[in-house]
């Protein structure tokens, strides 16, 4: 379920994808109402359709959003694109501000950092 650069979900334009998962596609988008980059989590259709997975991506939504720690993305809002003709309807998202950097993963395959270091960072961001 691709979504193309330019394409409109409700006030954010998709920049480009940044990654997928379990629970969906991250892209980059852009909100054109507060002139600032995002990341949007998108919902597949098949997941939104299924109550039991929605619940756990409107549960993860608000757990994040009930969260304020520096080692954590914010929560913007929780949405569901609307309908016109240039903006793809039916998509559940969560918009959350957008980190530049890497991945967490990638840092660690990167740097190959020892176990200690690594658990000890694992550590410190569980400290919310």
């Amino acid at each position: 379920m691709t979504i193309i650069a330019g394409t409109q979900l409700g006030h954010y334009t998709i920049v480009s994808q940044l990654g997928a998962g379990g629970m969906g596609e991250v892209y980059l988008a852009q909100d054109t109402k507060l002139d600032r980059k995002v990341a949007l989590k998108i919902l597949p259709a098949d997941v939104a359709s299924n109550h039991d997975r929605m619940e756990r991506f409107v549960r993860e939504a608000k757990s994040a959003a009930a969260l304020n720690h520096p080692h954590i993305a914010h929560i913007y809002e929780i949405g569901e694109s609307g309908s016109s003709p240039t903006v793809r309807e039916g998509m559940h998202f969560i918009a959350m501000e957008f980190i530049d950097g890497v991945t967490l993963s990638e840092k660690i395959h990167r740097e190959k950092a020892p176990l200690a270091k690594l658990l000890n960072t694992s550590r410190k961001s569980l400290k919310v």
